[in-house]
C-alpha cells in the first residue's frame, strides 16, 4: 500500500483518558474493519508519567473501514470522555512552517510558493520601468518640506 493509501486508511483519535491503551483502542474500532496498526505516541519529557499524550493513530485495511470508524465515532464517549476522530493528516516536516527553527522566508518552499518577478508586479501597478526608479525609495517624496503631522484641512 502507498503511503498516500496508508494515510487515507489512518484515523486521528484525540481526547484519550490516560488509562486507554493500546488494546483497548483497537478493541473499541474493531467493529469498523481490519485493523493493521494502533499507535499511542509516548509523551516528549521522559520524567512524564503519562502512558501516552492524549491522542493516537489507528491503521485500518481500507480507507472505507477509515471512513465508517470516523462518522460512527467522532464525537463518542470513550473513558468516560468524548473523544474526537477524524482523518490523519500527513506529518510536518520539523524544519517548515511555523514550529521550525528557521526563518520563514529561510525554508525551502517559500520562495517558490510567494515569490513574484518583478515585471509581474510592475505589470498589475502600471509602475516604473527602469529599475533605478524601483530601487529609489525616496521616490515621489520631492515635495514634502515638511515633518510632522499637518493641521486639518491643509494640503501638502
Amino acid at each position: 500500500m502507498t503511503d498516500a493509501a496508508r494515510l487515507k486508511a489512518t484515523v486521528y483519535v484525540a481526547g484519550l483518558e490516560n488509562a486507554v491503551t493500546d488494546a483497548i483502542l483497537a478493541d473499541a474500532f474493531l467493529p469498523f474493519g481490519e485493523i493493521v496498526d494502533v499507535t499511542l505516541p509516548k509523551p516528549d519529557l521522559p520524567s512524564s508519567t503519562d502512558a501516552h499524550r492524549g491522542f493516537g493513530y489507528i491503521e485500518f485495511e481500507s480507507q472505507m473501514d477509515a471512513r465508517e470508524a470516523i462518522d460512527n465515532m467522532d464525537q463518542s464517549e470513550l473513558f468516560g470522555r468524548v473523544i474526537k476522530v477524524a482523518q490523519a493528516k500527513p506529518q510536518k516536516n520539523s524544519n517548515e512552517g511555523l514550529g521550525s527553527k528557521t526563518a520563514v522566508w529561510e525554508q525551502e518552499g517559500y520562495l517558490a510558493k510567494h515569490a513574484v518577478r518583478v515585471e509581474e508586479r510592475l505589470g498589475a501597478t502600471g509602475g516604473p520601468e527602469t529599475s533605478d526608479e524601483i530601487d529609489n525609495p525616496m521616490q515621489g517624496l520631492e515635495s514634502l518640506d515638511v515633518a510632522g503631522p499637518q493641521p486639518v484641512g491643509s494640503q501638502i
